[in-house]
């Protein structure tokens, strides 16, 4: 009893949601679109019955009138994306694909048939229901007030209006009547809401692709990460050396404080041209006139090296090897380890500009692609920053299946640092 009890108020509860009103307004727009049919149909139904037809062909083209429009207008692609707006404004329904986009694929648009002849079907009985209790309710509400001796009909019984107490059951029957009618909305619209995901939202397969689109864009966002992180890391690195050794010799040696500074102004330059274009990609822009520009590779060392040089760093290269066979994906992707080590050296070396000096090995034989930075360290030194540098090169190599060997070492004859790399890679000699 208690139970009983309990759900009965639950259920008058709903009275007082404005969820309950909004699924009734959902299914006056099913009602509306009933209706509008109702009206098409009754204007051609004229027409072919004034054709003097055969009363089974009549029937037929009566049939197809009635069923054809419907289902016609349910295969249209744009339905399933109003009527996915609908639901989720006003039967509150959250799904997987937001927004939920125009009908694809033929399967869609079958379960987008299927969910709007669902809602034609529980709006048009709502809404035959709500011009009864509305029309009938507006005069029950009034018989109290009412001349007695009047004659009211309703289809199947007549009654009388006294004009007293004995006529406050209508009243109350007119209330009650419109409780029953939003309890009952709130009844159907909670069923379309239960079933609104499984027949409008994506299937299985769809789920499954929709995760690998979304699994795809997070590990390209990943990716743009470590390049804005690379590429404008070193930048900014430079700027702070070049900074640093500029204010130093300011007063004493001027015009290598103007050179300093021109040099800080091209790597800035540089590091801003970097983050628009992550920045421009982030937002997947593609307004007219947008540019992308290419992803540096391995092509692109010696301007890395020069602009390095430029802050006053020793920089020593040594390579080997046909780089120019490399595949496209390992270039760039060694082009950014690169970059990261060299801003690794300047960061963390402990050292002014002018005293730095980094060795930079690049080979490529049979074994694959190895590369390594070394530099001095002094006691001020500190690799072990809470910095992404070195998990960056770390991801970056996963990719690629490659090792990451970073430490200290002995560089002639003096504590040193090395970041050592070793991707697998196959040349194709032309």
């Amino acid at each position: 009893m208690r139970e009983v009890t309990r759900r009965v108020w639950q259920a008058i509860g709903c009275l007082w949601r404005p969820s309950t009103y909004l699924r009734w307004v959902y299914l006056l727009l099913g009602a509306a679109l009933v209706l509008a049919f109702i009206l098409v149909d009754s204007a051609l139904g004229a027409v072919v019955n004034g054709l003097g037809l055969p009363k089974v062909a009549t029937g037929t083209i009566w049939v197809v009138l009635g069923l054809v429009p419907p289902i016609v207008l349910g295969l249209l692609p744009a339905v399933r994306e109003v009527e996915g707006i609908a639901v989720e404004s006003l039967l509150a329904v959250r799904f997987e694909e937001r927004p939920l986009g125009p009908a694809r694929t033929w399967a869609q648009r079958r379960r987008t048939t299927l969910w709007f002849c669902l809602h034609l079907l529980a709006g048009g009985v709502v809404g035959i229901l709500s011009t009864i209790v509305f029309g009938l309710g507006a005069i029950w509400l009034a018989a109290p007030f009412r001349s007695p001796g009047a004659r009211d009909v309703v289809p199947g019984w007549s009654y009388d209006i006294h004009g007293d107490w004995t006529d406050l059951w209508m009243p109350a029957a007119a209330i009650g009547g419109l409780a029953g009618l939003f309890l009952l909305s709130a009844a159907v619209g909670a069923l379309l809401a239960y079933l609104a995901p499984r027949v409008l939202g994506p299937t299985a397969a769809e789920r499954i692709e929709l995760l690998e689109q979304q699994t795809a864009t997070l590990a390209e966002r990943n990716r743009l990460a470590r390049e804005l992180h690379d590429s404008v890391g070193h930048a900014l690195s430079l700027v702070t050396i070049q900074a640093a050794a500029a204010r130093r010799v300011l007063a004493s040696d001027p015009e290598f404080a103007e050179t300093a500074l021109a040099a800080m102004e091209t790597s800035a330059r540089a590091a801003l041209a970097d983050l628009d274009h992550v920045l421009g990609l982030l937002r997947d822009d593609r307004r007219p006139g947008s540019r992308t520009t290419p992803q540096a590779t391995l092509g692109g060392l010696d301007r890395l090296v020069d602009a390095t040089r430029a802050g006053g760093i020793t920089i020593e290269v040594e390579r080997s090897g046909a780089l120019e066979q490399l595949p496209a994906a390992v270039s760039r992707e060694a082009y950014r380890i690169v970059q990261e080590g060299l801003t690794n050296a300047i960061r963390h070396a402990g050292r002014p500009a002018g005293e730095l000096a980094v060795h930079l090995s690049i080979c490529l034989d049979a074994s694959g692609l190895r590369l390594a930075v070394t530099n001095p360290v002094s006691g001020k030194s500190d690799h072990s920053g809470g910095g992404r540098g070195l998990a960056g090169i770390r991801e970056r190599v996963a990719v690629l299946r490659g090792t990451v060997d970073a430490g200290p070492v002995t560089w002639q004859d003096a504590p040193g640092w090395q970041l050592a790399v070793r991707l697998p890679v196959s040349v194709t000699k032309g």
